[in-house]
């Protein structure tokens, strides 16, 4: 969330960037938001005040005592009690403005930094960066859903019989390439210097705020009501949350985790309907990458991280092209936002296979995640970013390398998969 001290002080600015450059209605909202902190303010020190005298009257109650003064002393006793259900729905009245303080304060996205290009749709993000060369196939070329069952990698019939459309089960060769990317992708961010981490599958509501799923995105979450808790989207909010209401020292700075997990989202589309192969699924693998950093090396380590990614689709050598999101495009927690896609040489279109998100404190000051340096606090910056997801990098891996009577496997698994390409049986 933003700093409510920053769009006190800076109420005019914040309104025109967020209504012009993120299309939020601001002006009303912020408003609203300044006049609900007044009232939390007043509740906050109105409750002081009655704290600091039901403190006075309870000493003088034990001087009264002392004193053998009883009759003071009942009287007394008879003020605090009728305080203390004035400080009692105080208190809760404290209680409900900040909470509708910090409901309004999550309701307003990020600010996007300079760099993000001002855009009203998906034409408006800019290509920065492309690799590979995009092959023209002689013979018939199938798109992935075809070559799956062709080759008995993976049937999405048998998800549905058990689960629904969009979980597919893997099978055979099509669940050891799945391992394979998993381990190869694992491998290579341990190389890089990431330490790994393995976390649950399941978070509960504050976890979800603290990294802007909710919200903002609770339609798109799988929700188990009864014990209010999410199926993860993404490894991103565990992970990020293993320092929630923490204070790190700088030096132990930056913080960088990679994590293996399953994701669940409901966007896919309506239970049941149909939707082609791997481009979109319910339940999916990937792995993700998260970093805290001081505010300082932030912007630096984004870049590296972008880099780093690019690097893994070199080595699978999937053309891709590196997008940088317009305002419209970004995601309601980031600053700032590059999407990395491949080439589908079947579909003839581009694949988005990660996005890789500068976030500066927005997600910190929701979740208290600070550092401390030369004794002053402030806010860490977090990033994060897919390396990768695996439905569309298999998709494209199989459209891209296929032959006439079977698939080539990247040389960079083979150490994985123990085989160099797939036939029919």
């Amino acid at each position: 969330m933003l700093d409510i001290r920053y769009l006190e002080s800076h109420m005019e600015e914040a309104v025109t960037r967020l209504s012009q450059r993120r299309h939020f209605d601001a002006s009303d909202h912020i408003h609203r938001l300044l006049k609900m902190n007044q009232a939390r303010k007043d509740a906050q020190k109105a409750s002081d005040t009655l704290a600091e005298t039901l403190n006075k009257k309870s000493k003088e109650v034990g001087r009264c005592l002392a004193a053998k003064d009883e009759q003071t002393a009942t009287r007394l006793k008879e003020e605090i009690g009728t305080l203390k259900a004035s400080y009692k729905e105080l208190l809760h009245e404290l209680k409900e403005r900040e909470k509708e303080v910090k409901n309004l304060l999550f309701a307003i996205p990020n600010l996007p930094d300079p760099s993000v290009p001002k855009g009203g749709g998906e034409e408006d993000n800019q290509t920065i960066h492309a690799w590979g060369v995009i092959d023209e196939y002689p013979q018939a070329i199938h798109p992935h859903w075809e070559l799956l069952e062709k080759y008995a990698l993976a049937s999405f019939s048998l998800g549905a019989k058990i689960t629904g459309s969009g979980f597919p089960v893997y099978q055979g060769k099509g669940a050891k390439l799945q391992r394979a990317l998993i381990a190869f992708f694992l491998d290579e961010a341990l190389q890089y210097g990431y330490e790994e981490v393995l976390p649950p599958l399941l978070v509960n509501e504050e976890a979800a705020q603290g990294t802007g799923q909710l919200p903002d995105k609770e339609g798109l979450m799988y929700a188990l009501q009864d014990a209010h808790l999410y199926l993860i989207p993404t490894a991103e909010i565990p992970v990020t949350n293993l320092y929630s209401q923490s204070i790190l020292a700088s030096d132990k700075l930056p913080i960088r985790h990679v994590a293996y997990s399953a994701c669940f989202r409901r966007e896919a589309g309506s239970w049941g309907a149909h939707v082609r192969g791997l481009n979109r699924l319910h339940q999916f693998e990937k792995v993700e990458l998260v970093e805290i950093h001081h505010p300082s090396r932030s912007k630096e380590a984004l870049e590296k991280m972008r880099t780093y990614v690019q690097g893994l689709l070199e080595k699978l050598k999937l053309p891709y092209r590196t997008l940088l999101l317009c305002t419209s495009d970004l995601g309601h927690s980031a600053a700032l936002t590059y999407d990395l896609e491949v080439w589908s040489a079947a579909q003839k279109k581009w694949l988005e296979v990660s996005s890789i998100s500068l976030f500066n404190d927005y997600q910190a000051r929701r979740m208290n995640l600070r550092y401390r340096e030369d004794g002053k606090k402030g806010f860490c910056h977090t990033i994060n970013g897919s390396a990768l997801a695996l439905p569309r990098i298999l998709a494209a891996l199989l459209e891209n390398n296929q032959q006439e009577d079977h698939i080539e496997i990247p040389a960079v698994l083979h150490p994985y998969t123990t085989f160099t390409h797939i036939r029919s049986s």
